[in-house]
């Protein structure tokens, strides 16, 4: 297979082609600089191309499946769908962001119908999460409710920070009675009983509110993670001025000088996600322990790449393409039993 790595030059981009080359695996790095792409190929011994998104089409003419890592993807995921449903390429990206899971989700039948998979979501955001959701619902198929939480150390990267800038604006997401809902940040409080121990989570806007409903069809999802209890008051009232072009642009350019977790602080940091699903009668509840979740993602990439000729084409949560087990399969991550109550 030809793959290609888009936003080779972004953290988390090199990230997977330097884990790629290790595992021998030769992707085409690209990006829209070839000034910042090129040097990053030259050292890994790799093919580079520099283009815009709006030609993408005529770059992916030769290349299989495409890693999708140039976000935020709200501005950028479109254009590359686009192109690879005319040039039937497989596209995975590495988003957590809800509206770009829906849209995404929408072209399932234009996947088809070209014979591909899409599947968004191929890292951190939002594996673990998506496959816990599943094994919970493989435990009570009758379940109506679902609570995800987790919990990430090490720091974020340049492009999760954008990310959340944007995300700071809009509020909270709720997935309820299968409709999208908005809502404040932390709204809703609760205890995430994580394999580290017992922790007070808020409610945030996260992938699985979009991703989990399509994985399982439970149709109330609220997901959770450390949150101040005063952040989601603070949020309502600045929401209108965290709107304002000119304090995204500012908020932008100092995320933009966000350096990532280095090798050493990725090897010593973990991640953790607790999911809880429930009907009128019973609740069952499942915990798993990650690595650093920058370091998952490049791994749960390269196993995804590598098992995409046995998925039906589509648009697809990282469950629904591998099952609910393939958390199971990456490295260094521990599942808990599940617990019925």
């Amino acid at each position: 297979m030809t793959w290609m790595v888009y936003g080779a030059n972004g953290y988390t981009g090199r990230l997977i082609a330097e884990l790629a080359v290790e595992r021998g695996e030769r992707p085409v790095l690209a990006g829209r600089s070839a000034e910042k792409v090129e040097p990053i190929a030259a050292a890994l011994g790799l093919e580079h191309r520099a283009f815009d998104l709006s030609n993408a089409r005529e770059h992916l003419t030769d290349v299989d499946a495409v890693v999708h890592c140039a976000g935020p993807f709200a501005h950028t995921a479109t254009a590359m769908v686009d192109a690879c449903l005319k040039t039937r390429t497989h596209y995975l990206d590495i988003t957590g962001e809800i509206d770009v899971f829906e849209s995404i989700g929408l072209r399932d039948i234009d996947a088809r119908k070209a014979g591909i998979v899409l599947l968004p979501g191929a890292g951190f955001d939002v594996v673990p999460t998506d496959c816990a959701a599943a094994i919970l619902k493989n435990a009570l198929p009758t379940a109506t409710h679902l609570d995800l939480a987790f919990v990430v150390g090490g720091g974020a990267s340049a492009g999760t920070t954008k990310t959340s800038v944007e995300a700071a604006a809009v509020g909270g997401r709720i997935r309820e009675d299968g409709e999208l809902k908005s809502v404040r940040i932390g709204h809703r409080r609760r205890t995430a009983y994580f394999r580290s121990g017992p922790r007070e989570v808020g409610s945030i806007p996260w992938g699985d509110v979009s991703t989990a409903y399509r994985s399982t069809g439970i149709p109330n999802i609220t997901t959770f993670t450390l949150v101040p209890g005063l952040l989601g008051q603070l949020q309502q009232v600045f929401a209108p001025i965290l709107q304002t072009p000119l304090v995204q642009n500012v908020a932008k350019s100092a995320a933009a000088k966000v350096k990532g977790p280095d090798e050493r602080k990725r090897a010593n940091t973990r991640a953790e996600v607790f999911g809880e699903a429930w009907d009128a009668h019973t609740k069952v509840e499942c915990a798993i322990t990650t690595p650093n979740a920058y370091s998952l993602t490049a791994d749960s990439v390269l196993r995804a790449i590598g098992k995409l000729d046995g998925v039906a084409p589509g648009a697809h949560t990282p469950s629904s393409a591998f099952g609910a087990d393939f958390i199971r399969e990456l490295d260094g991550v521990v599942v808990g039993e599940v617990r019925r109550s």
